[in-house]
């Protein structure tokens, strides 16, 4: 399928007001808000760069965190629902990035000041919550209101006075609907808008944003994005089952869903967007429901993602080429194996948590001791939904400790999985959760099921908890660790100053300068 919007691209390339922000724009700016607090167990210094309860959290952690000049991060807020924000890590300030909204995925470029998302004029403006799995961690765009040119140019592939479903959004925020557009892949000039607002001289976001191109409607609900490293093109998930299903080779057994959250069915499809002409390319369709779509920041055109059911998939990992050529399943997994939280951290190598979710069960075990619980949906602050992984639904035999399980490191070429770490046994975190690990290939790193961060140095094997956190068990979200570009520092989000233990703040820890200093020998010490 081959398919060209650059007539409608232009024809959308329109700055779309948010009435419930009111007088914000993009390039707002913000007080600071940075402290640095000792961790109160492993006295590290925590650079907390938000530290109000504003409804933030961090992009997740399979994209890009830092601009390419190392001294902001991107992240998800309320201080303007439905908008992202950047924090100078040195200075603390904080600047409006986007000026209409944005759905799924924020994508930071490798090597430029750029960032990429895509919008959906006429989708639900919801919380910065959630996870990506089902469309994006957040999705916004316009209050429903119908724009005449919007409208007009919607008019030209479908009907847009049919709203479709809006997925990803949070639990309990206020859904509005009105006619939904194509989504638009936009790019941000994030030097000039950083410089123009330090100045004072904000002008028109049309100045800062541009409509690199449309993607139909027919196409379904656009969230997961991801960037080419060469910048030339973005990838995003083609969730239509019957545009999808054209796709699929002959004879192809489409999938159900499977576990208890009824996601993971398919067919659904990767595409493409050449940045620079519009120009859209159907990559592959597969029989599953896709997820956590990713790219290799050293290698273009290789695309990492998922099988999303919302917990354990009978096969989670997933790779392929732009050009359709090389799918295969990334970690041939085992039924009894809990893969998930896959993520790309070296050239070569993709990080992945496998799951200790049960103890082992054999005759005269004593019963699993009682697990915390949680307030009711509705009194969760935001309407946050539940954290993935609840360990009490029901995935089948997967996740038990009675085969391996920690934190595994796939080599994309030689297909080789090592384990590299295992929280430690009788730690009451019992298993990692969410992983990555640092560019230079030294260290790894991985929360736990009690919100703790710890930190393995891969030469040796060693491994360290980083981080308690304040031991904030009911937090709105996990802390989904990300590296530094430079390898020296990891970005978290965290509960541990906030009252009500649950409302987020971005935080960045850094790897003890102990650590940094080591170096390595096959000598015997005298």
């Amino acid at each position: 399928m081959k398919i060209s919007f650059r007539l409608l691209a232009s024809v959308l390339g329109v700055s779309f007001l948010l009435t419930s922000a009111g007088t914000a724009q993009i390039g707002r700016r913000f007080p600071a808000e940075k402290k640095i607090v000792p961790d109160p167990v492993t006295g590290v210094p925590l650079s907390f760069l938000t530290s109000t309860p504003a409804g933030d959290s961090k992009i997740y952690q399979t994209h890009h965190q830092w601009t390419s000049d190392g001294k902001w991060v991107i992240f998800r807020s309320n201080r303007v629902r439905g908008q992202a924000m950047a924090v100078n890590e040195e200075t603390g300030d904080i600047v409006q990035v986007t000026d209409a909204g944005y759905a799924g995925m924020l994508c930071l470029a490798e090597h430029s000041m750029h960032l990429y998302f895509a919008r959906t004029p006429g989708a639900i403006l919801a919380d910065a919550s959630g996870a990506p799995g089902s469309g994006g961690a957040m999705v916004s765009a316009t209050d429903g209101t119908p724009i005449p040119s919007m409208t007009e140019a919607a008019a030209a592939i479908s009907d847009p006075s049919v709203p479709a479903p809006v997925e990803g959004a949070a639990e309990g925020v206020q859904r509005t609907r009105g006619p939904r557009g194509p989504s638009q892949i936009i790019r941000v000039d994030l030097e000039k808008l950083f410089a123009d607002s330090a100045a004072g001289k904000l002008q028109a976001a049309a100045e800062y944003e541009h409509v690199c191109g449309v993607i139909p409607v027919e196409l379904g609900n656009v969230g997961d994005v991801a960037l080419d490293p060469t910048e030339d093109v973005v990838y995003f998930r083609v969730s239509n089952h019957e545009v999808a299903a054209q796709h699929l080779p002959p004879d192809t057994k489409v999938e159900k869903a499977f576990g208890p959250r009824g996601m993971g069915a398919g067919p659904t499809g990767l595409a493409s967007m050449n940045l620079q002409t519009g120009e859209i390319k159907f990559i592959v369709a597969v029989p599953f429901q896709i997820g956590h779509v990713q790219t290799n920041p050293w290698v273009p055109s290789e695309i990492v993602f998922c099988w999303e059911t919302g917990g354990k998939a009978p096969q989670r990992t997933w790779t392929v080429m732009a050009d359709g050529t090389g799918l295969r399943p990334l970690y041939p997994e085992a039924e009894y194996e809990w893969i998930t939280h896959e993520a790309v951290i070296t050239k070569d190598e993709v990080a992945v948590a496998i799951i200790a979710l049960r103890r082992p069960t054999f005759p005269g075990m004593p019963p699993e001791p009682p697990r915390p619980t949680r307030p009711p949906e509705a009194a969760r602050p935001g309407g946050q939904r539940r954290p993935q992984g609840d360990p009490t639904q029901t995935w089948g035999p997967a996740g038990s400790g009675d085969h391996p399980t920690g934190l595994g490191i796939i080599n994309l070429r030689t297909r080789e999985m090592r384990i590299v770490g295992q929280v430690p046994r009788g730690d009451p975190g019992r298993s990692v959760w969410h992983v990555n690990g640092s560019p230079d290939g030294r260290w790894a790193v991985a929360d736990n099921f009690q919100y703790r961060l710890w930190l393995i140095d891969r030469h040796t094997g060693e491994m360290m908890l980083l981080s308690d956190n304040g031991h904030k068990t009911t937090a709105a979200d996990h802390q989904h660790p990300t590296f530094s570009a430079d390898s020296t520092r990891i970005e978290i989000q965290s509960a541990m100053l906030s009252e009500d233990g649950r409302a987020l703040n971005i935080c960045v820890v850094p790897v003890p300068k102990t650590w940094l200093a080591r170096t390595y020998t096959n000598k015997a010490p005298e």
